[in-house]
């Protein structure tokens, strides 16, 4: 179990943008399984959308792709610390299902499909109260800091 401060050290993000609130479970190079609790309090809802809010979809991506960063690096034993970063390449196959919305716990789970050289390929699912809200397949291409300045 990897609670908010390890998350922190493993990912490049801060709130904000930080959407993976716990890990419950990792096995290395295979899956994840966390979480993120949606909670009215957050900034975002203030315009999305004021009289009924919900979760944007994007940031479910975000969520899922967050999971399978850390995946990622608990997998190589890195972290973004060690000037490393896991960036989209490719989405294929979104799927929203169901509206995510304040008082919800979305659950997070991400698979490695494959890794070829730097490129990773995920399976990712987002479920509330064990119903599917959204599905992906992710592709992040794993590469160091300094090749982006």
């Amino acid at each position: 179990m990897m609670k908010v401060n390890e998350i922190m050290r493993l990912l490049p993000h801060d709130y904000p943008m930080l959407m993976v609130d716990r890990v419950i479970e990792v096995d290395p190079g295979k899956s994840i399984l966390g979480y993120k609790n949606i909670s009215i309090n957050e900034q975002l809802f203030v315009g999305h959308f004021p009289e009924t809010p919900i979760f944007p979809g994007v940031l479910i991506i975000e969520a899922m792709a967050q999971i399978s960063g850390i995946l990622g690096f608990v997998t190589a034993q890195e972290s973004s610390d060690n000037g490393m970063l896991y960036l989209f390449a490719g989405i294929d196959k979104v799927r929203f299902k169901l509206p995510v919305v304040p008082g919800d716990r979305l659950m997070l789970t991400s698979e490695v499909v494959s890794v070829k050289r730097n490129i990773w390929r995920f399976r990712t699912e987002a479920k509330v109260d064990n119903e599917l809200a959204s599905t992906a397949i992710l592709m992040c291409a794993y590469q160091e800091k300094e090749s982006l300045e």
